[in-house]
């Protein structure tokens, strides 16, 4: 007698619809991914963060009071400086098992503390060049973009230039994205400083 034919248990029928359901959810999340929220990879990790954190009070949620407009400029300034300089740190892995962090130089790298007993790495990848100058001016171009999108922003340091700024925003963050993407490719980060993965 031929054999009865057989058919998928229900546990992996189930298996299989979550794990297509769970591809067609993924897929759909990297496609609905927009592009304010993808930035964030061009900029110290807990840079964006602190800046949408301290936003809302630093510029009394949009009121444009004289203290507001002085501290939301402050503001932008600590967030912007932090983009341009976290991009001049390194770090690197001791034979201890530690990492340690300092800022790269002509020479190479200088840890941010002295007297550990570590000896700080002399290679070339640690030395100051003109790609880490290019990654700081395209962050500090990213936060911009990301900051002046803000209403709260814009109306406070800007104000009376309304319309003119809606019309810059439209073009401004796809310009930026657009360069910076394309550089980012050419001159590609190799740098594990502050905000960035430990090495």
């Amino acid at each position: 007698m031929p054999a009865p034919p057989r058919y998928p248990s229900r546990s992996t029928t189930a298996r299989r619809r979550q794990g297509g359901s769970g591809a067609r959810w993924r897929g759909a999340s990297r496609a609905r991914c927009p592009r304010r929220r993808c930035w964030p990879t061009f900029l110290p990790t807990g840079t964006l963060l602190a800046f949408e954190t301290l936003l809302p009070a630093a510029s009394g949620n949009g009121t444009c009071s004289a203290v507001s407009v002085v501290t939301l400029r402050v503001l932008l300034a600590l967030c912007g400086a932090s983009c341009f300089v976290f991009h001049f740190t390194d770090s690197f892995r001791a034979p201890d098992g530690k990492v340690y962090y300092g800022f790269v130089t002509p020479r190479g790298l200088s840890l941010f503390r002295t007297g550990l007993g570590v000896e700080a790495p002399r290679e070339d990848r640690f030395r100051l060049g003109f790609v880490d100058v290019v990654h700081a001016v395209m962050s500090v171009l990213v936060f911009a973009a990301i900051a002046l999108s803000d209403y709260r922003v814009s109306a406070c340091v800007l104000p009376g230039h309304g319309k003119e700024m809606k019309e810059v925003m439209e073009s401004f963050p796809l310009m930026v994205a657009a360069v910076c993407s394309g550089l980012f490719l050419m001159f590609p980060n190799t740098r594990y400083g502050i905000g960035c993965l430990a090495a």
